[in-house]
């Protein structure tokens, strides 16, 4: 009975001791999170958050400010891609969230302008159009496929440049020491880029629409 007794007691220890190392075993296995993992999408939430002061400052007439704050925003929209990318920290938040912050400080952008007079209302009509028909566009490519993701093309990507570029030059020409011919150029051509571009990707992503909506459901009953 004794011998038992200690084999029994041999074997609560052993397991009293692996149960103390299973905690710390557990811990080192588990991968530790990256502190920056949320720095991506925090660059993404101030680029949303510099949209009112933006409108602020041009309401108030301060260009200077206006300028230097959206060259703020378009170095956010840089970093935290770049962030991603480097730090492998791509999340469905951010994917959402990216272009969700590009369209609203781009269409109040482009709102406000108008309002002021510094842009012409047929640009920002066809801005606005082109923004409404693309999310028609993914609704219904949501209904008839149950498609979430709308892949950026290449004509977009060169759209939302061009809008960038658009409004950081109307911002720039009215800068009283930044009165250069080639400012008043470089205004002319990004808006006039702006234009053609916003009726190439559109049509662009109509055409893609259509073809992901007629593209066949397999069932997988196979050919009949």
């Amino acid at each position: 009975m004794s011998e038992q007794r200690l084999g029994i007691q041999q074997l609560e220890g052993r397991s009293s001791v692996s149960n103390l190392h299973e905690p710390a075993m557990a811990d080192v296995a588990q991968p530790r999170l990256n502190p920056f993992r949320a720095a991506p999408n925090l660059l993404t939430l101030l680029r949303i958050c510099l949209a009112p002061f933006l409108v602020a400052s041009i309401l108030d007439g301060h260009y200077e400010t206006s300028f230097i704050l959206f060259i703020l925003a378009g170095l956010t929209d840089a970093l935290d891609g770049t962030l991603a990318r480097v730090l492998k920290q791509r999340t469905m938040l951010g994917q959402y969230l990216d272009p969700v912050a590009d369209k609203v400080l781009l269409s109040t952008m482009f709102l406000v302008l108008m309002h002021q007079g510094l842009i012409p209302m047929r640009v920002t009509v066809m801005v606005f159009g082109r923004d409404v028909g693309i999310l028609l566009v993914a609704a219904i490519l949501y209904a008839a496929v149950g498609r979430r993701e709308f892949i950026p093309t290449l004509f977009g990507k060169a759209n939302t440049a061009a809008q960038v570029a658009a409004i950081a030059a109307v911002l720039l020409h009215q800068l009283p020491q930044a009165q250069w011919q080639w400012v008043s150029q470089f205004r002319a051509g990004a808006l006039g880029a702006t234009m053609v571009l916003t009726v190439v990707s559109g049509l662009q992503y109509a055409w893609l629409a259509s073809r992901r909506v007629n593209t066949p459901v397999s069932n997988g009953a196979g050919p009949k």
